[in-house]
């Protein structure tokens, strides 16, 4: 590409920025439309670091630091939590800016250069984070951002630069640079695409690559560890990967592995790729083969590890094809032109990514569009950070969903045929029947936050909470868990620094509190847990060397009496 065309490309990355980040700071705010439990979990995370607490040392979270640090940077100038979260988003969109710029320039031509920039631009700023669901959201945004990280990675491993011998220096700096933004954002990408990159590389004989890759790549990781100040982080970093990677509760967030690469939904793209291995190794395009041999399992395991399971590797795959598009003329055993076949490919692996991709293309827009009568403030009365809403029937509909088969009533004759042993539990000899929250998440933590703080001996508890979420200090003067975890990965982090134990009679998750509370059951010191609060909504226990009040209890409805 020429160098007016490099300011081309500049001028039309600079213009198509400019032009989201009006869409989306026009609203004057941030306006969700789903995943509120998700928000709420990132909330605390924010509000932790904005306050001087780092991940991994003072929360257990199984994602890396640059997630949060880039809507850190806006809170602690004073954004409110809604504008922050965007604001980051567009610090990331330019941070990675040359990088895109750059493989954009060194690896495309006419019109897919500007698509492949536009492409890596719209996954650091949308408002959604992928599938087919229009409802806006900040749910998932760094899956977004690693995805960005990774396209860059791959797309200069596979395909070779139109640049210069000296390229090998800028190719080297971009690989290694979103190797370490991996790491650091989410390590199941690194995990996944570091041999393929690596092996890629060399395939094609990059070794000079591969080399500056390395150098940049130590320089980066000092850097991060200094800006870190100790390279005990990286242990501890490790220590909350294992912590997930051993949950029973939530070894992965959607469907297993094999449903994954082999289920109706996801056949069509598993065959597009294997098929486009066999072609290129047909087409005498071996390292691109090979690579893509690599990649397929990686691509796999990825989007096992992301919730909703969404292939959104599948844009690039077709991006890819149609720049390493074999030459024509060729032809394979069977008769077929290699050149139509892979761009067959190319275009249905577009295709089946085109409804997750125009989700994200269209986000911005959408949320400008945002009807915000019925939407209410994530966390009322919460100052500037009013400016992040949510639609407000999810947030203040409460609706449970319980057990009508128990004993005494006109269902249980069918009891014997139940399947709930992972559901209901026995806590300190009380049966808890089955019973979950399914709407009204922002109602539900105001009212029981405000409950408990109001109690003598409430107001600045740390609480443990027997649930996905503990997300109760955003509303009421609680104070956060000292090595807590927001969200429940499957040990009790945190509880020996909490003055009360947490139980929901209706959980968001019973499976995560049967889990807690059959771990607690099973510690040495369970005999020593003292009930010291009940209502009809919570039951709050004093945890051992804690201190407890006498029992209260608020006089249950006649229903849940009988």
């Amino acid at each position: 590409m020429s160098a007016n065309s490099g300011k081309i490309l500049a001028v039309f990355m600079a213009v198509l920025l400019a032009a989201y980040a009006t869409l989306t700071f026009l609203k004057g705010g941030f306006f969700i439309g789903k995943h509120e439990g998700d928000t709420l979990h990132l909330l605390q995370m924010l509000f932790r670091m904005q306050g001087g607490d780092w991940p991994h040392f003072d929360f257990v979270t199984p994602i890396g630091i640059l997630a949060f640090a880039p809507i850190v940077v806006f809170l602690k100038v004073g954004f409110g939590a809604g504008q922050a979260i965007l604001a980051g988003q567009y610090l990331v969109a330019l941070a990675l800016f040359p990088f895109i710029w750059w493989v954009a320039r060194s690896r495309f031509s006419g019109g897919w250069t500007y698509l492949f920039a536009a492409t890596i631009l719209i996954f650091c700023v949308a408002l959604v984070h992928g599938e087919a669901v229009d409802a806006v959201s900040v749910s998932m945004h760094y899956n977004r951002w690693a995805w960005a990280a990774a396209f860059l990675a791959i797309t200069v491993a596979m395909i070779p630069s139109s640049g210069t011998r000296s390229a090998s220096i800028s190719d080297g700096v971009v690989v290694s640079t979103m190797m370490v933004v991996m790491a650091l954002i989410k390590v199941t990408y690194f995990a996944a695409f570091f041999f393929p990159v690596l092996i890629g590389l060399l395939a094609r004989g990059a070794g000079r690559t591969v080399l500056w890759a390395v150098i940049s790549g130590v320089v980066a990781a000092g850097l991060a560890t200094l800006a870190v100040g100790t390279p005990i982080f990286w242990l501890a970093y490790l220590q909350d990967l294992l912590n997930v990677a051993g949950s029973e509760v939530r070894p992965q967030p959607g469907r297993d592995f094999g449903y994954v690469v082999s289920a109706p939904a996801y056949i069509g793209g598993s065959l597009i790729i294997l098929v486009s291995v066999v072609l290129m190794r047909q087409a005498d395009r071996k390292p691109e083969g090979l690579m893509l041999l690599l990649l397929a399992p990686a691509f796999f395991y990825v989007t096992y590890q992301n919730f909703g399971n969404d292939p959104q590797w599948l844009w690039l795959l077709g991006l890819l094809l149609f720049a390493r598009l074999p030459d024509a003329g060729l032809r394979n055993g069977f008769g077929w032109e290699l050149r139509q076949s892979v761009t067959l490919c190319a275009i249905a692996a577009l295709a089946l990514a085109t409804p997750s991709f125009m989700n994200l293309t269209a986000s911005p827009l959408r949320h400008l569009a945002t009807d915000v009568e019925k939407y209410e403030p994530l966390m009322p009365g919460s100052g500037p950070h009013e400016d992040l809403q949510t639609f407000a029937p999810r947030a203040f509909q409460l609706d449970f969903r319980a057990a009508m088969d128990g004993e005494g009533t006109a269902f249980a004759q069918y009891a014997e045929y139940t399947d709930r042993d992972k559901l209901e539990v026995t806590f300190q000899g009380e049966d808890m029947a089955y019973c979950t929250l399914e709407l009204g998440l922002v109602g539900w933590f105001e009212t029981v936050a405000n409950d408990i703080a109001s109690w003598d001996g409430g107001e600045g508890a740390a609480l443990f909470t027997a649930d996905l979420l503990s997300s109760y200090w955003l509303y009421a003067e609680l104070a956060p868990l000292k090595r807590g975890a927001p969200w429940y990965y499957g040990d009790l982090s945190g509880i020996e620094n909490a003055d009360y134990l947490l139980v929901p009679k209706c959980p968001l998750s019973a499976p995560t509190r049967k889990a807690i509370l059959d771990d607690i059951s099973a510690q040495s010191w369970a005999d020593r847990v003292t009930e010291v609060r009940r209502t009809e909504l919570y039951t709050l226990y004093a945890l051992p060397g804690e201190k407890a009040e006498p029992v209260e209890r608020k006089a249950d409805t006649e229903d849940e009496t009988s």
